[in-house]
């Protein structure tokens, strides 16, 4: 059985002499791994460029229930070309691994398939600066973690553990200038000018939420790809 389906490419494997295993973000049928052929090499009737990270794709696929890993019998792009300056490039890069590290082979997620397909064709809004932490909030919404937004006087501060605010602090509480701007992000999309160093810290603030509240999301490092472009 062969079903169409657009998807979203977040790793790719070497196989044989001239093929890749892929790992696809697909919208109907949420993450797969798929045998592509002829991809490496000269003479490859798949282009090797079409298979970068967080492509968008238009697939038709083998569906096996049984199977680990499906072959595809069709491929091609879906927008007709991305943005590659280096800020792009960074921020694709780092999405990818964002999605590559939280994602199960487990059930469709078409709205966030299609919130992640709308912002990988370059609409990085309110501003690329800000939207690394924005794509983190709406990523953890989407897999049912996103952090409570309880603030007040008596609870300015953020606890990653407890994923809420509190009145105390703890080995997990976020100081008061971090706690504020989550707090900003997650109640108007933060349209506030943090500075780079606020919005650094909170950056890799959320990685360790993540980390807290995710198996598996370990050793992220394109973060620091963009600490060094975006200012």
């Amino acid at each position: 059985m062969t079903i169409s389906t657009p998807g979203l490419v977040l790793h790719t494997t070497p196989y044989a002499e001239s093929s890749v295993v892929a790992k696809v973000f697909t919208r109907q049928l949420g993450v797969r791994s798929y045998m592509v052929k002829g991809v490496r090499g000269n003479r490859g009737r798949v282009k090797q460029n079409l298979l970068q990270p967080l492509s968008s794709l238009d697939m038709v696929v083998y569906v096996n229930p049984k199977a680990d890993l499906n072959h595809v019998k069709e491929i091609s792009p879906r927008h007709p070309g991305q943005d590659s300056d280096p800020v792009a490039n960074a921020l694709r890069f780092f999405m990818t691994e964002v999605l590559y590290k939280t994602l199960r082979e487990e059930e469709p997620m078409p709205a966030l398939w299609d919130y992640v397909d709308a912002v990988g064709a370059n609409d990085y809004s309110p501003s690329p600066a800000q939207f690394p932490i924005l794509f983190m909030l709406t990523v953890a919404r989407h897999l049912g973690i996103e952090p409570m937004d309880n603030h007040s006087r008596r609870e300015p501060l953020f606890d990653l553990q407890q994923g809420r605010f509190v009145a105390a602090p703890t080995e997990t509480t976020l100081p008061p200038t971090l706690s504020e701007a989550l707090h900003n992000y997650l109640s108007d999309g933060a349209t506030h000018n943090f500075p780079l160093r606020t919005r650094r810290e909170l950056l890799n603030a959320l990685i360790a939420y993540f980390q807290l509240h995710l198996n598996g999301f370990s050793h992220f490092h394109s973060h620091e790809i963009l600490h060094t472009i975006l200012k």
